[in-house]
């Protein structure tokens, strides 16, 4: 895989030694109304993730990546979903796990990362992102990095028994076909 390194931090392929880390993200509720997660994930279930992360992006349609720092510890994961090498594009999620290593601009730099990597290696035409109305903070990461609102899904999340908007944000790669 192309070495995806910036000035701060890295992104890397899944390891074993990631499961506690892993595991630990699956299951804090507080990350459940941004990845649609509904019930607790097991050390067993993580584990066989983490067994068949090595499979090809084409294959399985997604690539999960982790952020480290140059100290080699994990700060979050960045993933590309719903790859479509048909359409040329895929989604993009990103999560920074601890509030402490927030507003660093790690984030900004592992979504630089992948994005460079999305287009000028899997030479994908376009990149979109969901994010819910209210999160401030992912908007401005993403509008930062030059993705565009497109649209807004009305009512489209159910939360603690309240409907919540969600915005789509789309970069086009117009260097592509």
């Amino acid at each position: 895989m192309v070495t995806l390194k910036g000035k701060h931090i890295y992104l890397r392929a899944l390891e074993p030694e990631d499961l506690d880390f892993i595991h630990t993200i699956e299951n804090d509720e507080s990350f459940w109304k941004i990845s649609s997660t509904q019930t607790p994930y097991s050390k067993f279930l993580i584990k066989q993730y983490l067994d068949n992360a090595h499979k090809d992006i084409y294959e399985v349609k997604q690539l999960r990546l982790v952020i480290s720092n140059y100290n080699d510890e994990a700060l979050g994961m960045i993933d590309i979903f719903e790859f479509d090498f048909k359409n040329n594009r895929a989604g993009i999620g990103i999560l920074i796990k601890e509030t402490k290593d927030r507003k660093h601009g790690f984030a900004s730099e592992a979504l630089n990362l992948l994005t460079d990597y999305c287009f000028n290696h899997l030479y994908l035409h376009q990149l979109y992102c969901n994010i819910f109305e209210e999160n401030e903070a992912s908007i401005t990461l993403f509008t930062n990095q030059g993705f565009k609102k497109v649209g807004l899904k009305e009512d489209w999340n159910l939360v603690d028994g309240i409907y919540k908007n969600e915005y789509l944000f789309q970069l086009i790669n117009t260097d592509v076909l």
